[in-house]
This record gives structure tokens, sequence and C-alpha cells, in this order.
């Protein structure tokens, strides 16, 4: 194995073990207290489907590459450089629509501003709680004789704290894997990559596709145990 294969599949195994904590903390966290699950935004949706779009160009220029066509390889780079763009676009619609309802980066469990219900639901000790006249109640409660409303006032968001911190991450390594697809587009257009030399096209390939799959792992994560 060459020296730059065994470097790429470090960095990537360095990425998986860091989101891998990430994404551990964050069950622990939301096992015990108040927790508010969070309808994840259509905006992060829609850049899944752009990010694997994107992965799939990325493919077609190293394979055209590979197979002797590395002429083709600067179109392919382009358009997966305008879906990374495309992706990053999306991110910050998704924060938004976060912020719309109320999700912020640090902020309060009653700052959600949705349905309740269908745009979010508090739990504690992950029992959901119940919404009579404005008042949060425990399901247990169900003569609604203890209101939780003041406590809650006093809970941190840190579910929410949580989506931004991991779409942020993610989105940071996204940031170098377009700088290097500006690299390797500028590279094929100057025709530096043949089908017999080619590494770091195949590296920066290999990254990209790891960022669309590290993006689907999070999006099933943040949609099913969240």
């Amino acid at each position: 194995m060459s020296t730059r294969r065994m470097l790429t599949y470090l960095l990537l195994f360095a990425i998986v073990m860091f989101f891998a904590g990430l994404t551990s903390a964050y069950v622990v966290s939301m096992s015990g207290g108040y927790w508010v699950r969070v309808r994840i935004p259509n905006a992060f949706y829609i850049s899944t489907v752009v990010i694997i779009a994107s992965s799939l160009t990325a493919q077609m220029a190293l394979v055209g590459t590979r197979r002797g066509r590395p002429d083709t390889a600067p179109l392919w780079l382009l358009l997966t450089l305008i879906g990374g763009v495309g992706f990053t676009w999306s991110q910050f619609r998704g924060w938004s629509e976060l912020v719309q309802g109320g999700n912020h980066l640090v902020g309060k469990v009653l700052d959600n501003s949705g349905v309740y219900g269908v745009d979010y639901t508090i739990t504690k000790n992950g029992e959901p709680l119940v919404l009579a006249d404005g008042m949060f109640y425990l399901a247990s409660d169900v003569d609604h004789r203890h209101a939780l409303n003041a406590e809650l006032n006093e809970q941190r968001n840190n579910a929410s704290s949580y989506i931004y911190v991991l779409t942020a991450a993610h989105l940071t390594h996204l940031a170098f894997g377009l700088l290097a697809l500006l690299v390797m587009t500028l590279k094929a257009w100057q025709g530096r990559y043949s089908a017999a030399d080619h590494a770091g096209l195949w590296s920066g390939v290999l990254y990209w596709h790891f960022l669309a799959g590290l993006w689907v792992y999070l999006l099933l994560f943040l949609t099913f145990v969240h």
C-alpha cells in the first residue's frame, strides 16, 4: 500500500472516531433529564440528495481518468464542486429553519415556537410531556396538578446544540473537501492526471465519498435516534 493511501485511510479513521465520540455523547445526553425532539429541517433532506449526486459525479471523474479519458475529469469535477457549494447552501438553509423554530446553538427548552407534537416534542427521561392550555405536564400527571413550565424555563436545549455541533463539524470537514476539489479541478484542466498517475484524484474522490456517507449517517442518526 502506498504512503498516500495509508495516510488517506488514517485520516478517514480519525474522522470516524471523532464523529463516533460526538454521536455517543449525544446518546448519553438524551438518556436522562429533559430533551427536545426537534423536527429535522427539510433543507437537510435536500442537501442529502445534492451530496449523493455530487459523489456520483466525482466517481465519474475518477472512472474516466482510469479508463484513459482524463479529458472528461474537469467537467465532472466542476459539477462536483458546484454540488458541494449547493450542499453548503442547503445546510445554511437548514440552520435558518432551526432558528425560525426557536432552536438555537445556545437556547432554552421553551424557546421552541412550532406546533407541539409536530415540530418539536419535549421528553423527560425518554417520556413525552403533555401540553395542556400552554402548560407542560408529565404523562402520569393525569389531573394536571404539577405544571413543569417553571422548571423547563431553566433547562437548556442541548438537543438543538448537538444538531448544530454535528452538522457544523461535518461542514467544516466538507470545507476542506471543497478546497481539495478546487485544486483537483484545476489540475485536471491542466492535464496533470492520467490513467497511470491519478493518486491525488483518487484520494480526493475517496474523501468526498466519505463525506457523503458520513452525512447520510448523521441524517439517519438525527432522524431516528434524535
